[in-house]
């Protein structure tokens, strides 16, 4: 492929009124989310790339209404399941029951668990245990679920989007980097500014609040997702990409940052992740094809949570976001 690709009528045509939809659903959320436009347009793009999205963010920043929020926007039907220790595989997946029929003979029947949805919410990931987490990180990436050797087909489309509380971690269980993998993106919700702040306190506070509507629904949702996967990537963006993955390899990178204090960088599920997300984003914006500057945009949730620096390097001040500005700068 290359930069000089001309997308046929009957593509612009479709991405027109695919900007124009998307246009109102960011509308839609924007009527209940204040001051965060950028987190917003980084979860519809892994809605739009067909991936799952991890929230993490200090408590009370919106991030279970933000979902909830989207969920009406987008019209996928949601669950919910706040993460605890105890919390086991079955409570998540579903389990069989038996049963008794009238003629008395016993069956065993399925149950399905919250997952059969197609937007969940995981509130607090990583308060789970590594069993419970590896059951529902299975199922994302397989997008069916086993029990009793019975295999159960989730709904199409199937999203996760996660949140996880950076500050509070006494009683966690961190996700391990493979699983961590399985995001396409990871989403870091900020503190609000002043004026939006202003802005929460007047909608939340009074005798009525604004509610979104909904915009999409699942089919126009697979078809949007069709149609990210159609578009273009010129030759120039597809560089920059493959670039951007070898600096943040230290065995490839020739900045002397990443060989001396990156313990390990991403692989090619992270290159993955950029071609869709990049088209995704691009679309939301009302272009037929990615840039370069979208490239830029997207390193760091792209690859924040597939790259870790070693302890020599925090101890020197390097910082994971610090770094990754610089990959994307020479990059892009």
């Amino acid at each position: 492929m290359t930069d000089t690709i001309e997308p046929g009528a009957d593509l612009i045509a479709e991405a027109d009124a695919a900007t124009q939809r998307l246009a109102a659903v960011k509308d839609s959320i924007g009527r209940v989310i204040f001051g965060l436009e950028k987190e917003v347009e980084l979860c519809l793009t892994a809605l739009l790339s067909g991936g799952h999205t991890l929230l993490v963010g200090a408590p009370g920043l919106a991030k279970t209404r933000l979902v909830e929020t989207i969920a009406v926007a987008t019209g996928l039907d949601t669950k919910r399941i706040q993460f605890t220790p105890d919390l086991m595989p079955a409570d998540i997946l579903g389990s069989e029951i038996l049963e008794e029929s009238d003629d008395g003979k016993r069956h065993f029947r399925f149950l399905p668990g919250p997952i059969f949805c197609r937007l969940l919410m995981a509130d607090e990931i990583n308060r789970a245990s590594p069993r419970t987490q590896a059951a529902l990180l299975q199922a994302m990436q397989e997008g069916h679920v086993t029990v009793a050797g019975e295999r159960h087909d989730l709904p199409h489309p199937f999203h996760v989007l996660a949140t996880q509380n950076p500050i509070e971690q006494e009683g966690t269980y961190p996700l391990p980097e493979a699983q961590l993998d399985r995001f396409l993106l990871r989403v870091d919700v900020p503190y609000p500014d002043r004026d939006a702040e202003r802005q929460v306190l007047l909608a939340t506070t009074g005798a009525t609040s604004a509610e979104a509507i909904e915009v999409l629904n699942a089919e126009e949702i697979i078809k949007l997702q069709s149609l990210v996967r159609r578009l273009p990537v010129g030759e120039k963006v597809l560089e920059a990409i493959l670039d951007l993955l070898r600096l943040a390899r230290p065995d490839e990178s020739e900045i002397e940052a990443v060989r001396e204090g990156v313990s390990w960088g991403p692989g090619p599920r992270a290159g993955q992740a950029m071609m869709l997300a990049c088209r995704a984003r691009a679309l939301l914006q009302g272009r037929l094809a990615p840039s370069t500057e979208d490239v830029a945009a997207l390193a760091e949730p792209i690859l924040k949570h597939r790259m870790a620096l070693s302890f020599a390097a925090r101890a020197d001040g390097h910082t994971l976001e610090g770094l990754i500005q610089t990959l994307a700068d020479q990059a892009a």
